[in-house]
Order: C-alpha cells, then structure tokens, then sequence
C-alpha cells in the first residue's frame, strides 16, 4: 500500500551516474516542486529490479551511463512497465538525441541545466497523466466489480438507489487522486457528506477544512485561504493561518464555488494550476499539499457560458465530477429516509421511535422535496419534537407540505401556476374532475383518504365521485 504522507502516490526515480547531478535533480523536485515520493539510483543496471520491486509512475534518465545506456534501458522499461512514464533528462543538447528518445517512446525531454520551473512543469504533466489513466483504470474496474470496498465511507448517505450507488462506486475509484473533485446537486442533496466521504477514503493524514466561499469578496477570500503575515494590511497585528495551510495533507472543501467573483477565481486558479500561493504580505510562494473539492448548486456550464464562471477554471475543476440527484428523484429512498431521521430525532430529543401511519411514506413520495433530503429531515425532527401520542401525526407533515393551509412557498413555483394553460382544447369540466382523482389516486398508491386529502375534498366526497363514475 502506498504512503499517504508522501507525493504523488508512486514513486519518482531518478537515474543517473553522476552523484551531484541526482541530488541537485532531488532537491529541485522535493522543494519547489513539492514531491517527496523519489528515489535515486546511480546504476542503470539495478533499474529494471527496481522497478519490479516498487511502484513507481515516473522515471527521470539519463542517456548516457556506463554499463547500460539510457538509450538501451528505455525501450525496455517500457516494455516491462507501459504505465510508466519516462522522461529523458540528457547533457546532449542534440536534436536527433531528443527526436531518437521521442520515437522510442520518451514522454518528454529535457537538457541539464534547463530552467527549472520548465523541468518541473514537464514531471507534474507527467506525474498527471499517469495518476489519471491509473484512475480511469480504476474506475472501470469498481464500476465493473458492482460493489463498494468501503461502504462505511458512505453510511452517512441513506439510499438503495441504483444511480447513488453507480456514484458512490466512482467516488471510491477517484478518492486517492491529488486532481480537483467537484460536486454539483441542488441544495440538500448530501454534497458534503460525499466531500467527507472523498476525504476519508483518500486516507490523507491532514484534515478535512471545509469553507463556505458565498458572499466572501476577494480580499476576504485570499486572506481566508491563504492568511497573511504580520503588518500585510492595516490591523493585522499577527499572522494568520489560511485554510490552505490549515488543510495541509489532508482536503480543503470549498463550498458555493459557483458565487466566487471572477477576481477570486484566478486566485483559486493559480492554486490548482500551480500548487502554491502566496499570502498576503508575502513573496514568497507556498507549496499546497491540500485535496481540493469544490461543491456547487448552480450550474457552471450555464454561468461559464455568460461570462460568470471561467472557462479555464471550470475545465480544470471537472478533472473529476459528481451529480447528485434529486430526492423527488429517488422516492424509494424515502420511506428508508424516514426511518433513519425518526431513529436519529428519537436519539437527539430524547423521546421514544414513534410508530407511523402506513400512508405516510405514501404521502411524503406525493410531494417534490425543494429542499431535497434535508428538508424531509427537518419535517421528520420538527413532527417528532410536537409528537405527545403513540402513533406519529401527519398534521405536521401536511403543514409543511402546504397540503393544510399552510407551508406557503413549499411548492415550487412550477407547481402553483395553471396546469391548463397553453392546453388546446381544454377539457370538460366532468373530464378534469376525472383526471384530477386519476392522479390524486396514482400518487396515493390508491389510498381514497390520502388522496382525498391531496386534492382538498373529504373521504367521503372523493367515495361519492367514484361511485358516481362507475354508473
């Protein structure tokens, strides 16, 4: 198993014979480039047993070694190990030299004493590349699999819906990557339970530093997370620690990313272009070790396409992507939803787990939940908390639901305009009566009183109708 301390999650070997060259090439890698996960090695004829020992993704080398050249040593270690990519770091500065490693299969190439920023920005594109076609791989092996390793990951997270699982099973593959994760679903649908989710299956030593970003203006958000030095502006007596720092490790959630201003969305750009930031007061830039997942309910697509939201950004925040659906979505989660909310609210007030009428479940799956799961858990600890009898009431329910002359603006608005408008040519009045018991009827799973009750007539009244219409 790998390292969870050290970066990336395989190793980096480094391949050499000149002893200086390699600790220049680690120190240059481990400092500015953040990367801790490397290994050296003087003998190109100990590479291959090497690499059959470890895991390793990336292999720096050199192509000119006594007893096996690099030139010699790269088809063969790809050959051996075609996920791994190499990268060919010479002292000849010769077009055909590089042309000749290109064509035997080098990621990339480089001559010593390049420019260092260039030399790493070429080992993170290729430390990238290998995590993501490690992870795609992984993905099609859990989806393929049909079930989850580590399900206690996700108990917090209520369903037997097949989607959720389908979702569940991807989170679990990507967990591991260091690439951003955004999480995108309407308001109350669980996004930071799956953030919490990501992060423990990651298994990052650091913590979880979760932020809600909405509403802050850039210099609210830079200081937020990248804190600032002592005297960086008027008042700042003492330094701070941003959540950047803070999260160090482990995975920084930034929540409502969708309300970021474009000036703080370069800012967050940087982080995850770069992997450093700077705080304020400061010019010295700081290396990010932190996890970034990022959560929404808008629609980024919809707001990059006006100008809101940055192209740039936006593409690089998908590098992995979750939706979650909505509740009214997966109405068989309901009825287990109930149950858990009732055991939770029992535990919470104190009280007894109350026993429930059998149309209440039936009841809750007749209405679109705006407020998706957080919302049934509201009702659910609200009727609880007003519960005296033995038997749970639906009064409390049915208010909140707008079904009792109440809960105005529980309905969507979509629900509240008129359904005949627009249709040609209207029906009969006996005709809409009709339909209208139809569906009431469809919802209620055939319970009269319930549907009675969404339609705002008495049981009776709705009996009467029945009976009429069979004659």
């Amino acid at each position: 198993m790998s390292d969870p301390t050290l970066t990336p999650s395989f190793g980096l070997l480094l391949v050499d014979d000149e002893a200086p060259w390699l600790r220049t090439l680690g120190m240059t890698l481990e400092g500015p480039g953040g990367m801790t996960n490397l290994r050296s090695c003087q003998d190109s004829r100990e590479v291959l047993g090497i690499l059959k020992e470890g895991d390793f993704g990336v292999v720096l080398l050199d192509l000119t070694m006594p007893y096996l050249s690099g030139e010699a040593l790269l088809p063969q270690i790809l050959e051996e190990h075609p996920g791994t990519a190499v990268i060919v770091v010479s002292g000849l500065n010769q077009v055909e030299t590089a042309v000749r490693a290109m064509r035997l299969g080098a990621f990339d190439f480089f001559v010593k004493g390049v420019d260092d920023d260039r030399l790493l920005d070429g080992v993170r594109r290729a430390v990238r590349v290998v995590e993501l076609e490690r992870e795609n791989r992984a993905v099609g092996r859990r989806l393929l699999a049909g079930r989850l390793e580590h399900p206690e990951a996700f108990s917090p997270l209520v369903t037997a819906d097949v989607s959720l699982q389908t979702i569940f099973r991807y989170v679990e593959a990507v967990a591991p990557s260091r690439e951003p994760m955004l999480i995108t679903g309407e308001s109350g649908t669980g996004k930071e339970l799956v953030a919490r989710a990501i992060h423990a299956l990651g298994r990052r030593p650091g913590p979880l530093v979760a932020v809600n970003v909405a509403g802050l203006d850039d210099n609210v958000f830079a200081d937020t997370l990248f804190g600032h030095r002592r005297g960086a502006f008027t008042g700042a007596d003492s330094a701070r620690r941003g959540m950047v720092e803070q999260a160090a490790g482990g995975t920084l959630f930034l929540d409502e990313i969708g309300d970021l201003s474009l000036s703080s969305q370069v800012k967050l750009l940087r982080l995850l272009q770069e992997g450093e930031y700077y705080p304020l007061g400061s010019d010295e830039p700081q290396i990010s070790s932190a996890r970034i997942v990022v959560a929404t309910h808008q629609d980024l697509a919809a707001r990059q396409a006006t100008g809101a939201f940055r192209k740039d950004l936006y593409y690089r925040l998908r590098a992995h992507h979750v939706h979650l659906p909505p509740l009214r979505e997966r109405k068989k989660d309901i009825p287990l939803l109930l149950d858990h909310f009732l055991a939770e609210a029992a535990v919470a007030l104190g009280k007894e787990s109350p026993h429930y009428p059998p149309q209440l479940a039936v009841l809750l799956s007749t209405y679109p939940f705006p407020g998706n799961v957080r919302e049934l858990r509201a009702m659910v600890y609200d009727a609880l908390g007003a519960h005296t009898s033995r038997t749970l009431s639906m009064a409390g329910f049915l208010r909140a639901m707008g079904k009792d002359g109440g809960g105005e603006g529980s309905v969507p608005p979509s629900r509240t305009g008129n359904p005949f408008a627009g249709v040609e040519p209207l029906p009969a009045l006996p005709e809409a009566v009709n339909l209208l018991i139809e569906e009431a009827l469809e919802r209620s799973g055939g319970n009269q009183s319930l549907a009675a009750r969404l339609i705002g007539i008495s049981q009776p009244a709705l009996s009467k109708r029945l009976k009429a219409g069979r004659k």
